[in-house]
């Protein structure tokens, strides 16, 4: 998991390049080691490193020009939003400028008519629906970090949460984004009317975690709140039960608006740390939401209440909006509540089918007896996208490598039955070295041929995502120039 080690000849300029980069934005650059400790990682806390610099930009132009000044000095740039990534994407090179987005949080267009919002890359998730919510809108896709992760990171990393499962990542929530090249170029990719045409490139850049361009400006999607909300806590005194219950509904053709799970531990923690009202005693716990119409949602609930008790459980529901929003936000709190348990955490990232849950559930119980560390399963159970939650000190010898086998293992699992390799968090450093056991070499260099048609050089977020990076000119150098895309050259694989 760890990066390359620094290029010496870009180390000996580092003056060189600080002085280049005062220049283009003169009150955005940090250089001294306690400011460059603020930014050292992101959420996957068991790696750190400082950046030979960073940069804190406050326009697209400055963007653009920190671009093309890493461009023409062969200088490896790293994009950083809030740093609540959970897969090491936005850890820094030691020999790399590290570009942080956060200054740019400017919502610049609200347009109800065409149900959208223009925002800048350091606007926070839940600045948007807090900026539209008074006309009875709210943007989808809800991460855990939403009051802290950005726009220009959810874009990167294909960002979902707890509501994905019935509105989409945040893919199917982008309409458009204004880009910029390594060469710093700018390039405008869909828009308000969503894609014009043509390959999906707005497709390819939700998810390429920093390593074709950088997002300056995304247009996105905004839906009206629906009428009608409702939500059922079912508990269970089995977890294969609940994992059952979970591909019983959605066999029975029910897409709830969210369908939440949290394993006993999960909900003890949670309980001591926020008190939601989770039933204590319960093996594992699902949190489901219906909304729609009144006849819609009426129908939904009585269904999926239905399959619960079928399958075991006991449920109850929520009887007000004030006791709704209570239990989403103990959900919402099962990260930070890990801190009850243990002083470090893992937060794992896989996919898997649905029907396939009662079986992964069991065999992470058995890989936990393995490994002698405690965890906590807490996912978005709707759509298979798990999360388990690895407890660790690592003060003590020998924690931290058992955790990274134990998620390695888990993830190595979520591939065996037919999943990937993650959901929404990314690839990163974290889930790089295990990109073979789903991708074969093959597979890897069409890949690397698209990085290359943007990057020809490799500096954007170097270390990120492939195991290893070949050269540009064997996997058939394309590269993207003058803002515009050379599709009469593509070359011939």
């Amino acid at each position: 998991m760890e990066l390359a080690p620094p290029d010496p000849a870009i180390l000996a300029r580092r003056t060189e390049i600080v002085a280049g980069l005062k220049a283009l934005v003169p009150d955005g650059v940090v250089s001294d080691r306690s400011g460059l400790a603020a930014f050292d990682g992101d959420a996957l806390t068991a790696r750190r490193q400082a950046a030979l610099v960073c940069v804190l930009p406050r326009t697209k132009e400055q963007v653009a020009a920190v671009l093309k000044f890493a461009s023409d000095n062969a200088v490896p740039i790293v994009p950083r939003g809030a740093g609540t990534s959970l897969s090491g994407g936005a850890l820094p090179r030691a020999d790399g400028i590290l570009l942080g987005l956060s200054r740019m949080n400017r919502i610049l267009e609200i347009d109800f008519e065409n149900r959208c919002v223009v925002a800048e890359p350091g606007v926070t998730n839940l600045a948007i629906t807090r900026a539209v919510e008074g006309q009875g809108f709210y943007y989808a896709p809800d991460p855990s970090s939403q009051i802290a992760c950005t726009i220009g990171g959810n874009v990167a990393e294909n960002s979902g949460g707890l509501h994905c499962l019935k509105y989409g990542l945040t893919t199917n929530n982008l309409l458009g984004v204004e880009f910029v090249t390594i060469d710093g170029n700018f390039v405008r990719l869909g828009g308000k009317g969503g894609s014009a045409g043509g390959f999906d490139l707005l497709g390819i850049v939700a998810g390429s975690e920093g390593l074709l361009g950088i997002v300056t400006e995304a247009t996105v999607r905004i839906l009206p709140k629906p009428p009608v909300t409702r939500t059922l806590l079912a508990a269970f005194q089995s977890v294969p039960d609940a994992g059952q219950c979970v591909a019983d509904i959605i066999a029975g053709g029910i897409v709830p608006a969210a369908m939440e799970f949290m394993d006993r531990r999960c909900i003890e923690a949670v309980e001591a740390y926020s008190a939601p009202g989770y039933p204590r005693g319960a093996e594992g716990v699902l949190l489901i939401d219906a909304d729609g119409i009144q006849a819609e949602v009426d129908d939904a609930i009585a269904r999926m209440a239905a399959i619960a008790r079928n399958c075991g459980a006991e449920v109850r529901e929520a009887t007000d909006e004030a006791e709704r929003t209570r239990l989403w936000a103990g959900r919402k709190a099962a990260f930070p509540a890990m801190g009850r348990l243990a002083p470090d955490m893992l937060c794992m990232d896989g996919t898997i089918p649905r029907r396939m849950l009662p079986f992964v559930l069991a065999r992470m119980a058995e890989m936990s007896e393995q490994y002698q560390l405690g965890f906590c399963n807490v996912f978005h159970a709707g759509d298979g996208n798990l999360h388990p939650l690895i407890i660790f000190d690592v003060m003590k010898p020998g924690e931290l490598e058992r955790a990274e086998h134990f998620g390695a293992d888990i993830l190595r699992l979520c591939v065996e039955v037919g999943g990937v390799l993650t959901g929404e968090h990314g690839v990163g450093v974290e889930k790089r070295d295990l990109m073979p056991i789903m991708f074969s070499d093959s597979d890897l260099a069409q890949q690397q041929r698209l990085k290359c048609a943007f990057d020809g050089a490799g500096l954007l977020n170097p270390g990120k995502v492939f195991p290893t990076l070949s050269a540009c000119v064997e996997q058939g150098h394309m590269h993207v120039k003058s803002g515009r895309l050379p599709f009469a050259n593509l070359p011939r694989f």
